[in-house]
């Protein structure tokens, strides 16, 4: 390590949200330095569902700054607490994961996040291991470090508690596994979003309550979806998938606003403080175009996710189909057999995952948002009859090539 003090602080603090206590890592960076001994940094993650989109990456992109500058990166992958499911945010018990799903997921982990993260330099670890291992009396007494009373400040235990819902035993103590993960690993920092201060806030307590100095806490922002207004998400449809097809991910980007543009930079690009800084600079002065950095930073996401190759033939694509007003070359080609003569263009879109649900679809056809062979579909009750191919249009980056057949004209 040859940064000091101050140059760490700097990469360490950009754009986090929170930091518990800048004193006390101040005093951890100096002793590391002192000692020539890397500050032991954890982060953990539950494998829940099977791919990670950019949300989850904000958190991964601070790791990655931290192991550049030096030091130790613990990845740790939640396979057990995965089986209880964290109740951060939840406003009922969640269904727990089988070990099987766990395990899956947990693999798909590993693959994606060495897409950002230095394999060499990352220690994995899963708290299966230790957990695994422990006995019902451990278990126990890891119960009596922390009172009920305690766990009800929590807020979303607070809000079920009052109305009168379901919070088991076992959602206790999944901050309190969280908070062991610390002890076990001797974590001096910990990382995690804001939704998660009260498990990573448990870590520092059961951490002095076990004589060890307790881990500094870092929060990082949950990142905005597409709309620029709430949290990326599957389920709202706002995400960016890290396992998308690169033309999707840099026409996603793409269509960003330029304040998010400037935020995603902030949390996602590799870009150094000072080259940061200086774009902002650049925007603000007009010496930069909005479209431009769009561009780059578009690129530089779809390279770290499949390649510099990948980039420049996204980019490429993208310039023919704005620009030009040009088609795609390589268009998904579907099949669709139906029952019926004909079928309606609703339909259509849900059954070829062009829309996730009827009001997606129904929304997407009233803001013109859906095309047949270059034509707007205005109507929404439109029909599409069988037996002939059709190229669709859905928003400004989705296109379909789908042959629609029917049982009856084979037989």
């Amino acid at each position: 390590m040859t940064m000091d003090i101050s140059g760490q602080l700097s990469v360490i603090k950009r754009g986090i949200v929170e930091l518990i206590s800048e004193e006390e890592l101040s005093n951890k960076l100096k002793e590391s330095l002192k000692t020539g001994k890397p500050l032991r940094i954890k982060a953990g993650f539950d494998p829940t569902a099977p791919d990670i989109h950019l949300g989850h990456t904000v958190l991964i992109q601070k790791l990655k700054q931290l192991q550049e500058i030096g030091h130790h990166v613990i990845f740790l992958i939640g396979d057990f607490t995965g089986m209880i499911g964290d109740p951060t945010g939840k406003s009922e018990t969640r269904k727990p994961l089988t070990r099987e799903e766990v395990l899956k997921n947990a693999e798909t982990y590993k693959k994606q996040i060495f897409k950002i993260l230095n394999p060499e330099k990352t220690q994995i670890v899963f708290n299966s291991e230790w957990f695994s291992n422990m006995s019902v009396i451990e278990v126990v007494k890891l119960g009596s470090m922390q009172t009920v009373a305690r766990m009800l400040e929590r807020e979303d235990f607070k809000k079920r508690f009052n109305n009168h819902q379901d919070i088991t035993i076992l959602e206790f103590y999944y901050p309190l596994f969280q908070a062991y993960d610390s002890v076990y690993l001797k974590a001096d920092v910990e990382l995690g979003g804001t939704d998660q201060l009260f498990n990573l806030l448990m870590g520092r307590t059961l951490q002095k309550k076990m004589g060890q100095e307790p881990q500094v806490v870092i929060t990082m922002p949950l990142l905005e979806g597409l709309d620029g207004a709430q949290k990326m998400s599957k389920s709202l449809g706002n995400y960016i998938g890290i396992t998308e097809p690169p033309q999707e991910i840099f026409g996603k980007i793409m269509s960003v606003s330029d304040e998010l543009m400037v935020r995603y930079y902030e949390l996602l690009s590799s870009f150094s403080n000072a080259e940061f800084e200086a774009l902002k600079s650049g925007l603000k002065k007009g010496a930069v175009h909005p479209k431009e950095a769009k561009i780059n930073l578009a690129k530089e996401i779809v390279a770290r996710f499949h390649g510099n190759d990948a980039a420049i033939k996204a980019s490429a694509e993208f310039d023919k189909v704005f620009k030009s007003k040009g088609i795609p070359e390589d268009i998904e080609e579907k099949t669709l057999t139906i029952p019926t003569q004909d079928i309606g263009i609703i339909d259509l879109l849900k059954t070829t995952a062009l829309a996730l649900s009827t009001s997606e679809a129904r929304r997407l056809i009233q803001q013109g948002g859906v095309s047949i062979d270059g034509q707007r579909v205005s109507d929404i009750n439109h029909k599409l009859v069988a037996n002939r191919d059709y190229l669709l249009q859905v928003g400004k980056r989705k296109f379909a090539k789908i042959y629609i057949k029917t049982k009856c004209g084979q037989e």
